[in-house]
């Protein structure tokens, strides 16, 4: 072919690496600006995760008074308080709900464009939503926890290993999140509609995650059954366990390396799911 280069480049085994590295960074940081130029929806969110924080945590500490002087769930008021503050914080980084965008494309079609780009669509959204949640740490997850800490006692951490194990344990809560929420998305493929599913999902999540209220309330068989047999309970209440110091160091290793397994799971089965949808896609379009 006159003037051009029709060979195949090789690419070492670094330059593999160095490439996706770069990539993913790059979609993360696309993922971050994106979010950045919503400014005026960032305040009104973390205005209202401040309103539902005052309420949360004025309805558990009651239940702490109710008591009459025992811990439920073995947490004290300001554990109690802290896990209200941060986890109105943390609803937004690990992003529960809103989240259409596949389910979006699948339905307009714009998914096999999605398909022709040399990044696997699984990828191709978990680094900008990984770049989203960062934008929500910043914004999001700090005011509301700032204006807790100015209203009522907060617990301080006190193990040197609980603050590294609580970013982890974050980052693990986001990538299962999102491989969920994808999962869900998928279900687009098969039903044309996923909002039946998405609605299920919003109705459970909170429950299940340890929004609307501590897991460790419920009868102790039935927390630990949700804990080890679902990836619920990852997503929210073992990020804020692990940072009030609910547990001794080695069960919030333990708690940290399940939710590690699950996310690393979701993903798996995220990528399975798109690796059949494409099939079904290629016998239905040829």
């Amino acid at each position: 072919m006159d003037g051009l280069d029709a060979r195949v480049r090789w690419i070492s085994a670094g330059g593999w690496v160095r490439n996706s590295v770069t990539t993913f960074g790059a979609l993360s940081w696309s993922g971050f600006r994106r979010y950045s130029t919503y400014r005026q929806a960032t305040i009104a969110g973390a205005f209202t995760n401040t309103v539902f924080g005052f309420l949360r945590c004025y309805v558990l500490l009651a239940v702490v008074a109710g008591a009459g002087g025992s811990a439920p769930g073995g947490y004290r008021p300001d554990q109690l308080a802290t896990f209200v503050w941060v986890g109105q914080g943390l609803l937004t980084v690990v992003a529960l709900w809103g989240w259409t965008e596949l389910s979006d494309r699948i339905r307009s079609g714009d998914i096999t464009a999605d398909l022709l780009r040399p990044v696997h669509p699984v990828i191709g959204f978990l680094a900008p939503d990984l770049g989203r949640a960062g934008h929500a740490m910043l914004f999001r997850f700090l005011p509301p926890l700032a204006v807790g800490a100015l209203f009522f006692d907060l617990y301080v951490p006190g193990r040197p290993c609980t603050i590294p194990l609580f970013a982890l344990s974050i980052l693990f809560a986001t990538v299962g999140s999102l491989a969920i929420r994808y999962l869900v998305n998928a279900t687009a493929y098969w039903l044309h509609d996923a909002r039946g599913p998405m609605t299920l999902w919003t109705l459970s999540s909170g429950v299940l995650a340890g929004l609307s209220f501590p897991l460790r309330f419920l009868p102790d068989w039935l927390a630990i059954t949700l804990w080890i047999a679902t990836p619920f309970p990852g997503l929210l209440q073992t990020p804020l366990d692990v940072l009030i110091e609910r547990d001794p160091p080695p069960r919030q290793l333990a708690l940290v390396a399940l939710q590690a397994v699950w996310a690393t799971s979701l993903l798996v089965l995220a990528v399975l799911v798109q690796r059949r949808a494409e099939r079904r896609l290629v016998a239905h379009c040829g």
